[in-house]
């Protein structure tokens, strides 16, 4: 066992933990100041709800291993629990626990990123039933897709699910996801599509009409996740290598370049760079070279830093032009974002991209994982979100959204001003 990489990987997957308070942070300071605490509830409910289920079952539905082609939909039963992993294999470059530790840290960050699309107007214990349901059905099992793979001494893939070994099998070359632009953000922002279409809009929704309450709890946040960020994608290497160092730079790179595209385009658009722009910007760019940030070289990380920026920045306002109110952006930011880098690699990646290859295959490939993967959640997404809606209820009444779902849901003010 390689001490040095086990070390390596236990700090990155504290650094992708931190991520999800700092999301918290960052959708707080974007909601109404009555809505900050139950936005907040739900990333830290994320926290606690996927951690108990990634080590019942999730992680064995993730990664249940195998040879070859894995089914789109296996377990590995000996996982459950996570008592036959308590012992390192001899030979193992880290314990597996310390790769469970890692891996349950993108499940509780993709989960809790849908929650930004359903801001100021959901109940906190259908989010949670909502949450346990898609995490179980669609975030395992398009991990597995994904993430469960191995590698043959020349690099390629010597088993995984359809979207790794599938793809190679079937056309040469497998989808190129380093860190999770297809099971993260494309995941996670068809379902926020998904949830805001079944929620509907909010009281008196319409341009201008919400503005966050804290900018400086939107940069706070921006720059946790930002931070995090450099453990999501540096450390999906689970080696403390050149690839590891390669995926920090241009996760430094890509976002640096998205902020300043931002702040252009809403300078031209608005006639003011905003603090609020900057922190998108900079989450457009992390988003934008997840799949992308061991793939590139630094300069077309900063190309796609550009374009994920300027994109998503116009991209957040079709929720106007076409009725849906996804309310923190996740669908503009995370979706769009996810799709502009997974679909970049088809282009630039090393080697393999159009640009260098002069064969579309790759841009073949990761266009049939982005898509199906988005079909997929947000097809499920809206059939588990609809039933929700219709038992239980998932949306809380108009009444109680305009008194302020913190104090109506958790009894709670995030600020008292009081005379002293």
């Amino acid at each position: 066992m390689d001490q040095g990489n086990t070390a390596f990987l236990l700090i990155m997957a504290a650094l992708v933990l931190l991520m999800t308070p700092g999301l918290a942070f960052f959708y707080g300071g974007l909601v109404k100041a009555k809505s900050v605490i139950s936005m907040m509830m739900m990333s830290f409910g994320a926290i606690g709800l996927i951690g108990v289920l990634w080590v019942l079952y999730g992680y064995a539905i993730a990664f249940p291993g195998s040879e070859g082609l894995v089914a789109p939909w296996s377990i590995d039963w000996s996982a459950i629990g996570l008592t036959s992993l308590l012992e390192t294999p001899e030979g193992a470059a880290y314990p597996p626990l310390a790769f469970v530790a890692f891996q349950a840290t993108f499940a509780i960050i993709t989960v809790a990123l849908i929650s930004g699309a359903i801001a100021d107007r959901a109940k906190f214990g259908a989010w949670m039933i909502f949450a346990a349901i898609w995490a179980t059905i669609v975030y395992f099992p398009v991990a597995s897709w994904v993430f469960n793979f191995g590698l043959a001494d020349d690099g390629s893939f010597a088993y995984g699910g359809w979207t790794t070994f599938g793809m190679q099998e079937a056309f040469g070359v497998g989808v190129i996801d380093f860190a999770g632009g297809t099971a993260v953000h494309i995941n996670a922002g068809a379902a926020a599509l998904a949830l805001a279409l079944v929620l509907g809009k909010r009281v008196g929704f319409s341009k201008g009409a919400h503005v966050p309450h804290n900018p400086p709890f939107v940069l706070l946040g921006a720059g946790l996740l930002w931070f995090g960020w450099f453990g999501f994608n540096a450390g999906s290497e689970l080696a403390a290598d050149g690839t590891a160092a390669l995926a920090w730079v241009n996760t430094l790179a890509a976002p640096a370049a998205a902020l300043l595209a931002w702040l252009l385009v809403e300078k031209i658009k608005d006639g003011k760079p905003t603090s609020v722009g900057a922190a998108s910007g900079a989450v457009a760019g992390l988003v934008a070279i997840t799949p992308a940030c061991a793939s590139l070289t630094p300069g077309w990380a900063i190309v796609l830093g550009l374009i994920a920026g300027a994109v998503c920045a116009l991209a957040i306002d079709l929720k106007f032009k076409f009725g849906f109110d996804d309310s923190l952006d996740v669908v503009g930011i995370h979706l769009v974002g996810g799709l502009i880098g997974t679909l970049y690699l088809g282009f630039f990646a090393n080697n393999t991209g159009l640009i260098y290859s002069g064969d579309p295959t790759q841009l073949m490939v990761q266009a049939i994982a982005a898509f199906t993967v988005l079909a997929y959640s947000f097809v499920l997404a809206f059939i588990i979100g609809t039933i929700i809606q219709k038992t239980m209820g998932f949306r809380v009444t108009n009444e109680d959204e305009i008194a302020g779902v913190d104090t109506v849901l958790h009894g709670e003010d995030a600020y008292k001003l009081e005379s002293v």
